[in-house]
């Protein structure tokens, strides 16, 4: 009572218009606002008084709905995603929304390229983009902020459709109107009428938009022309390589600066092998979904070629070039595959303990996931060795660049049908030559060519794999 008797003499008679705003705001509900009682017919009257009043209920009750109302339409900071240990930053390659678009919760905002994978950002919240706090092209670091998200909302399709669905209703209630009208009358020739108008009507404005179709088709037409380049000219480009294309030059680099890289050829009959893909791949096929293909067949070879020559799969490590050779009982496999963006290596895991159905398994996920950019640190991280059949593309011969820390790389090449001496007869046959690229800080010369006689003795017989 002490705290209204000055709010009496100042205002007189309001103080009961007071008394009457701090009962109202005493009933409100969590889901009600400030805004409500501001659009009361006894909350105006009481304005002034709220502010020369600060001991009142009143504050006290608008309080938490005022705070309530912030929360539910907060903004949220959407920042750069950790990628990996030893990626600390990337390229923004491109937003997938623009400001005002509204995103589901986990839906992709915006693609961070790195030197070995794509990123995709994801809304952490569902809500509506309020602003983009970088560039597309700039160079971002995990944790930055990128953009700034106003949670909450409904989302403008789901408004368009009840819009849409309430908007047919209408005139749908007055065409049953007419016809009930139109029974009464029994002349029926006045509503046979103006249908018939109706039609000639709308068909009158059709016609239009078919004399503008010849104006747009005219249009282009010079400007075609003015593009055309002129003959003989010398034109440049210039474009900014990407971060994978830079990571793969610069590991490219390394590899011939750190490794003492030797190849070696040989040449392999592939009549055996083919015939038992003939007939086999679709028993194999049928059973497991499985296409037989002739990486499994390598990666097998090598795998048992490995166990005569451990040092094929073992690499060097330590400053200064490396001191320690480091030994494996398990085997990695690098699968080349060539991606729009450039060359990657996804892993195959513990080949050795795979059968070929397997290994083809694997290696057919990983290419659709590197055809998809959909490959993870994980998928490409670590290997033991590599393999890379730039065949596919019909290579004749080739000298593979080893993939370090690894200490060989195996290439495939094109099957091409050559004349061999078979038991002093030519014959026709389908060979292919295999390069085996090593270290040879690590790979004597005998060594190379054991492992690479090796696995052409296991193609060219696929029978000997059973008894590796």
């Amino acid at each position: 009572m002490a705290a209204r008797l000055p709010l009496a003499r100042l205002a007189g008679q309001r103080l009961t218009t007071l008394s009457r705003a701090t009962r109202a705001t005493s009933r409100l509900s969590g889901a009600q606002s400030l805004s409500t009682l501001t659009r009361s017919n006894t909350f105006p009257r009481a304005a002034g008084l709220l502010q020369v009043s600060t001991s009142n209920n009143v504050s006290r009750n608008l309080a938490p709905f005022a705070g309530s109302q912030i929360r539910t339409y907060a903004d949220s900071i959407v920042k750069v995603p950790q990628m990996a240990e030893s990626i600390t930053e990337g390229t923004l390659k491109q937003f997938s929304k623009q400001v005002g678009d509204y995103v589901e919760r986990d839906e992709e905002i915006a693609t961070i390229e790195t030197d070995k994978i794509d990123v995709s950002v994801n809304a952490p919240e569902a809500g509506t983009i309020k602003e983009l706090l970088v560039n597309e092209e700039d160079t971002v670091t995990v944790g930055q902020d990128l953009v700034k998200l106003e949670v909450g909302g409904a989302a403008p399709e789901a408004k368009k459709e009840e819009s849409a669905s309430q908007e047919p209703k209408e005139p749908a209630s007055t065409e049953n109107e007419k016809p009930k009208e139109t029974e009464k009358p029994k002349e029926t020739e006045k509503p046979k009428e103006t249908p018939k108008e109706a039609p000639k009507e709308s068909s009158k404005p059709a016609a239009p938009p078919k004399e503008s179709s010849p104006k747009k088709s005219e249009s282009p037409k010079p400007a075609q022309t003015e593009s055309k380049p002129a003959i003989g000219g010398r034109e440049e480009r210039r474009v900014k390589m990407n971060r994978m294309r830079l990571r793969i030059a610069e590991r490219l680099k390394q590899s011939q600066n750190t490794a003492a890289s030797l190849t070696t050829f040989n040449e392999v009959d592939m009549s055996s092998l083919m015939e038992f893909r003939k007939l086999y791949k679709d028993e194999v096929l049928k059973k497991t979904g499985v296409k037989l293909g002739f990486m499994s067949a390598f990666s097998r070879a090598c795998v048992l070629a490995m166990k005569d020559v451990p040092a094929v799969n073992a690499s060097i490590e330590g400053p200064n070039g490396g001191d320690t050779i480091v030994y494996r009982d398990y085997v990695d496999i690098s699968v080349a595959v060539a991606t729009e963006k450039g060359l990657v290596t996804p892993v195959v895991r513990n080949t050795e303990t795979m059968d070929l159905v397997g290994i083809e398994q694997a290696i057919a996920d990983l290419g659709k996931k590197a055809r998809d950019n959909k490959l993870t640190i994980e998928d490409m991280a670590g290997g033991t060795f590599t393999i890379s059949n730039g065949g596919v593309f019909g290579s004749l011969m080739g000298t593979p660049i080893i993939n370090l820390p690894q200490t060989a790389v195996l290439g495939l090449h094109a099957i091409k049908e050559k004349p061999v001496a078979i038991n002093g007869k030519v014959e026709i046959r389908p060979m292919m030559y295999l390069a085996l690229t090593y270290d040879h800080r690590l790979l004597d010369g005998r060594e190379a060519v054991t492992f690479l006689v090796k696995v052409k003795e296991y193609i060219e017989d696929p029978r000997r794999m059973l008894l590796g």
